[in-house]
């Protein structure tokens, strides 16, 4: 072997012995280091406050029912009765397709209708064959299904009262079933119902205690920003999302002037009732630099602890917050906390 060469990696491997001893004792004296560092804070002891617990949310209104009006099948347009902006009421005609097949199973039900009424006289009498008339019997009936399809899918008519949001076809066009460009919906018209609107909100699965189908909430648009529109809780949804830990709940919105309109948006404020909270100086409460992770530093042992927490409502210079971790008693850091690490060793001072 190589005399040169061993020597060589001789000293390449004890220098690197060396380099990571000096790297273990600089390491070591650092974290020695910041054990023995001791940041001053100032704290306050965490008691909860009688609040009244009203929050805010932003959502967009909805129509309360909403239908693409469309029949089963493609085919020609024969004629639409209404434009966009048109006021309809249930069961009145919208449109209507060829009625050509329809004209031609509506003879041939009549003259079917003709044949049962004679063969039933026959059978009374004994002269026709039970086969016959059973035969005869099964066509009645097809054709009798056949012709309310046809009624339905050839006269269009509004499922229920409401307003004529959108217009996809002309007079004597050909529906081909296909959604439109404009809408992504396969509709000849669209009809939507805007009294009452419709508006869903999410709240944190902790209010769902406080949460009462038919209780009153207030609903305020910055269109009308002077005007305060009632509403209920008209639906609680039974499950939770497991992702954002909330619960979705759905408004009815009183809209008796029609002055909202689907789409637009508004902020809803839900009463949750008078509650025991805690309520900490907002400057004590920091954000997670890069994301919307709000914490608080508590000192427990001497020692800073670092507990997320999630915020609830605002009272000028303070804010209610709100964790699992977090209970009276405890000692809030509120002056110094910018200063420090989980786990850093603290003294108070007053």
């Amino acid at each position: 072997m190589n005399t040169y060469s061993f020597s060589k990696r001789n000293i390449y491997t004890v220098a690197m012995v060396v380099l990571l001893a000096a790297t273990m004792v600089g390491c070591s004296e650092k974290k020695e280091a910041v054990a023995k560092k001791v940041e001053l804070v100032r704290v306050e002891s965490l008691r909860k406050q009688v609040i009244t617990r009203d929050m805010e949310y932003s959502t967009s209104l909805v129509a309360n029912e909403e239908v693409n009006v469309a029949p089963a099948s493609a085919g020609k347009i024969d004629k639409i009765f209404v434009n966009v902006g048109s006021r309809v009421k249930q069961g009145e005609l919208v449109a209507r397709m060829d009625p050509t097949q329809l004209n031609t199973t509506r003879i041939q039900f009549n003259n079917l209708k003709t044949d049962m009424q004679r063969l039933e006289t026959l059978r009374q009498a004994g002269t026709v064959s039970q086969q016959t008339y059973d035969q005869t019997k099964v066509q009645y009936d097809l054709t009798k299904e056949n012709l309310v399809f046809l009624e339905k899918n050839v006269n269009l008519r509004a499922p229920f009262s409401g307003i004529i949001s959108v217009k996809n076809f002309e007079n004597g066009e050909l529906y081909s079933g296909s959604p439109s460009a404009a809408t992504g919906k396969a509709a000849i018209v669209t009809l939507v119902q805007i009294n009452p609107l419709k508006a869903n909100l999410f709240v944190p699965e902790s209010f769902l205690p406080q949460l009462k189908q038919g209780s009153r909430v207030s609903v305020k648009c910055d269109t009308y920003p002077d005007q305060d529109f009632s509403a209920h809780i008209a639906r609680i949804y039974p499950t939770v999302d497991a992702a954002t830990r909330s619960v979705q709940i759905e408004l009815k919105v009183n809209n008796a002037g029609e002055k909202l309109r689907p789409g637009m948006f508004c902020r809803t404020t839900i009463d949750f009732g008078k509650v025991k909270a805690l309520v900490v100086p907002s400057q004590a409460v920091l954000r997670m630099q890069g994301s919307n992770e709000r914490y608080v530093f508590v000192e427990k042992n001497g020692k800073a602890q670092r507990v997320i927490v999630t915020l609830g409502k605002r009272f000028d210079d303070q804010i209610e917050i709100i964790s699992t971790q977090l209970n009276e008693g405890d000692n809030l850091i509120v002056t110094g906390q910018n200063r420090l690490i989980d786990g850093v060793a603290v003294k108070t001072v007053k």
